[in-house]
């Protein structure tokens, strides 16, 4: 009985033992290190939230406009997500979701409208005409 107990015992013991003096349980020393071993353990992306901001930031253009009037638009069009941010001057901004234009761009949301080809376009906002804006650079 006794025998069967130690057999037991070294059973569960001996593949433990293989179990050290590996180097796999070694602290990693540094975060780069910690980094690469929840990669190659499958837990995490090899790309950091940054590379990911900078690929999702590829997706965005942005543009100037100034216009007949005098205003200034700054323009993000982020196409995957078929929408533009006008902000103006006073730095009051409205999203704009894309239409479907035969040609060129058309943004539009209620009186808010930026629709145009090439680097010229027609701005309209409420309580004012209409006025004609060119794309700067």
């Amino acid at each position: 009985m006794r025998l069967a107990r130690f057999a037991i015992l070294a059973a569960i013991i001996a593949p433990l033992a293989a179990c050290t003096g590996s180097g796999e349980d070694e602290l990693p020393a540094t975060g780069a290190e910690v980094r690469q071993r929840v990669i190659d353990a499958g837990l995490a992306d090899a790309n950091p939230g940054a590379e990911i901001q900078a690929e999702d930031a590829q997706h965005l253009v942005r543009a100037e406009y100034t216009c007949v009037n005098g205003e200034r638009l700054s323009v993000v069009f982020d196409n995957p997500r078929e929408l533009a941010t006008i902000r103006m001057r006073d730095m009051t901004a409205v999203d704009l979701p894309q239409e479907r234009a035969a040609d060129g761009i058309w943004y539009r949301s209620g009186p808010h409208e930026l629709r145009g080809r090439g680097n010229e376009a027609t701005w309209s906002a409420p309580d004012r005409d209409p006025t004609a804006c060119t794309a700067l650079g």
